[in-house]
């Protein structure tokens, strides 16, 4: 544990972390789910990259000092919602609605916050759609609800916010001007790139549409291939124990 943390609170910080890092993983999970269950009933996958990370000590200790509150655990739990963040990179914008979608409907995630900075970017340039949300982490004797910052962004989004994250750092948050307009200038020019590459793959979609080969209806009517119908209908067998039903339940 970092010294920059009271060494009274070592216990109470590697509790911290234990269920920071289960919430990587409870989301990591679900993400990867969607994004497999996307390619086998759409064939397209909308996910580029996952990844993910705790929030270092020292970026840590710099928030609070921004936000004027002693570093202790609980203030940090309390006032940073990003310690455990997830980021989702996609092909297109309209993926970053999607999975969005996707994910806040799931009944064990509590949608606490929603900033779409694809919308409303930031006055630097800044875009990417971020939700803080909460997921139950069940242990041997409790359940705790724990927070996680999703960041959802294309491939160009992240780019330029990769490289003004470096310049931020460079000149400690005082770029020179000329810099912070060349960048301001990259950010607009990357939402046109990413409205025409959406523009275009909606035009390949629209050309299969229309020029597919038509589909020969067999004589016989077949069994059904809609993948929700399958699985509509295997729904009861997951949670089913195979065996005889007469036998008496035990207690664990």
């Amino acid at each position: 544990m970092s010294d920059l943390m009271y060494y009274d609170e070592e216990e109470e910080w590697n509790c911290a972390i234990l269920l920071y890092n289960a919430v990587l993983k409870e989301i990591c999970t679900k993400i990867e789910i969607l994004n497999n269950e996307f390619k086998m009933a759409h064939q397209y996958n909308p996910i580029e990259h996952i990844s993910s990370r705790i929030k270092s000590m020292h970026s840590i200790a710099r928030k609070m000092r921004i936000k004027q509150k002693e570093l202790t655990v609980e203030n940090v739990i309390r006032y940073i919602n990003d310690v455990a963040g997830v980021r989702i990179i996609c092909s297109f914008t309209s993926d970053i609605y999607r999975i969005a979608v996707a994910i806040a409907k799931q009944d064990d995630v509590t949608v606490l916050q929603v900033k779409d900075y694809i919308a409303n970017p930031k006055p630097n340039g800044y875009t990417s759609y971020h939700m803080i949300v909460s997921i139950p982490i069940f242990l041997s004797n409790d359940m705790i609800n724990t927070k996680v910052e999703i960041q959802i962004r294309t491939i160009a989004m992240d780019f330029w916010a990769s490289l003004e994250h470096k310049i931020y750092y460079k000149f400690e948050g005082k770029a020179p001007d000329n810099i912070r307009n060349e960048l301001k200038e990259c950010a607009r020019i990357i939402s046109f790139l990413d409205q025409k590459m959406l523009s275009i793959n909606e035009s390949v979609n629209n050309y299969q549409e229309d020029y597919s080969p038509p589909i020969i209806e067999p004589e016989e009517p077949s069994m059904p291939t809609d993948m929700e119908q399958k699985l509509d209908s295997l729904k009861p067998l997951f949670g089913s124990i195979a065996g005889d039903n007469n036998l008496p339940k035990q207690n664990i």
